[in-house]
């Protein structure tokens, strides 16, 4: 028998909660626990995405959940921001979220998928397009959070290249290779090379 899916219910208030629990004990795909750190993924229950959901969100996320599903009453393009930013990897409006289309949502997010409502696409990809023209590109920085030399750089790390291969490969100083890495590490408060590496492969950067 296929193992089910272990899933954690969230909400801001008891009724809400016990309301989607109920829902969700009807798939035989879904599995319920009460203790987020059991739980492989995770549907948040709100009226909409504010500072405290978001909050939420993200604890969950620190707590081993691996992935986050947001069920909204009211979902405008900042809540799904909110809820981008925080982390979620889908987002349903309340009044679309059927049990049976909630449990196929969650089983997709803990394959890789995401969800997200078709008419509110096109807004956030408008919104993540300004993001990046307006702030990071000046920076010389990608919507990752990298830049392109960082990238250049962690690829050849990853390689097993030292600080002189990569400066001599790259037409780099020894110095600059060492600053790119250093200011990777910080910015991302990572602590070493290996640890900047392995952070750029899980960001999908390398």
């Amino acid at each position: 028998m296929p193992r089910k899916l272990a899933t954690y219910v969230a909400a801001a208030d008891a009724i809400s909660r016990a309301g989607l629990a109920a829902q969700l004990r009807t798939q035989a795909d879904l599995l319920l626990v009460d203790d987020p750190k059991r739980a492989s993924v995770a549907v948040v229950g709100v009226d909409q995405v504010e500072e405290q959901e978001s909050r939420v969100i993200r604890t969950l996320l620190r707590n081993g959940c691996l992935h986050v599903v947001v069920v909204s009453s009211i979902l405008d393009d900042r809540g799904v921001l909110n809820a981008v930013e925080a982390g979620a990897c889908a987002i349903l409006r309340r009044i679309e979220a059927t049990p049976e289309r909630l449990a196929a949502v969650l089983v997709a997010a803990m394959e890789g998928h995401g969800a997200l409502p078709p008419d509110l696409l096109g807004s956030l990809l408008s919104q993540v397009s300004k993001l990046q023209r307006n702030v990071l590109a000046p920076r010389g920085l990608l919507v990752n959070g990298f830049t392109e030399r960082e990238i250049e750089v962690l690829r050849l790390v990853a390689d097993g290249l030292d600080t002189e291969e990569i400066a001599e490969q790259l037409a780099y100083s020894e110095r600059t290779v060492k600053n790119v890495l250093h200011d990777v590490t910080s910015r991302f408060h990572l602590r070493n090379r290996c640890h900047a590496v392995a952070y750029a492969i899980r960001a999908g950067v390398i």
